[in-house]
């Protein structure tokens, strides 16, 4: 068993320090990093001047039912604004880059998670990516992280002479599986969900045209906009309604 746990330890250790002799990786880690901080400065920003986020979308939304309820949480809503602009502002650093991407990742899960909850296509496809990104990091930086992990570790020699020598080796099969993942989840999210609430009524009602659903579509796209009925009951109602006797066109 533990000949077992060495060797993965060596191997991981191998791969990490592979990847870090990449110069191609370490664009793109720069480049997670960059947009990762981004993304969050400026929610961050709406947060701590006080402004509700996302202001443009109803409050019947199933997700502007929780923004709204969030932008009067007082201080803690301004708290959270403080956590994202710290985290985005240790991604930035070279040195701190690790505490960052920590601080990033639970903040990042969580918005990824209720996105998917509430089928909120504003951050549905984003969040993912971002929480991705954000694993990227971590393991770009498992040299920093690998002693907290119940496991013996190998000692790989590194370049410690001054300045690394990057192979410029373009890694086509790492970008490649980054452009399979983006596609498998566009394509997820795009065939995964039959009803979305979309942003507005126009937008959740245009979806059932052309299908038998028109007149269920119609009832949970006002359960939803209109009456601010939770995600769930209105989901149950569209799945009772009867459909179309033929589809409208």
């Amino acid at each position: 068993m533990i000949k077992i746990v060495m060797g993965v330890s060596n191997k991981l250790d191998q791969l990490h320090l592979e990847a870090q002799g990449n110069r191609w990786l370490h664009y793109f880690a720069i480049f997670n990093r960059v947009a990762l901080a981004a993304g969050f400065i400026t929610s961050a920003m709406v947060k701590i001047m006080g402004h509700r986020f996302a202001s443009g979308l109803s409050a019947n939304h199933p997700m502007g039912h929780y923004l709204e309820a969030l932008h009067h949480t007082g201080y803690y809503y301004t708290f959270i604004g403080i956590v994202q602009v710290t985290a985005a502002i240790l991604l930035l650093i070279p040195r701190t880059v690790i505490l960052g991407a920590l601080i990033y990742f639970p903040v990042i899960l969580n918005i990824c998670i209720l996105s998917f909850a509430v089928r909120f296509e504003g951050s549905i496809l984003t969040t993912p990516l971002m929480v991705l990104a954000d694993l990227f990091l971590i393991c770009w930086k498992y040299d920093k992280i690998k002693y907290i992990l119940p496991i013996n570790h190998s000692t790989i020699a590194r370049n410690r002479s001054g300045e690394k020598k990057l192979d410029n080796r373009f890694p086509g099969k790492f970008f490649l599986a980054v452009f399979a993942t983006v596609m498998v989840l566009v394509l997820a999210i795009r065939f995964g969900f039959d009803v979305m609430p979309r942003n507005s009524l126009k937008d959740c009602t245009a979806q059932f045209k052309g299908t038998n659903r028109t007149k269920a579509g119609a009832k949970f796209c006002d359960c939803i906009h209109i009456q601010g009925q939770p995600l769930d009951k209105s989901l149950a109602e569209y799945e009772k309604a009867p459909d179309n006797s033929t589809p409208a066109r």
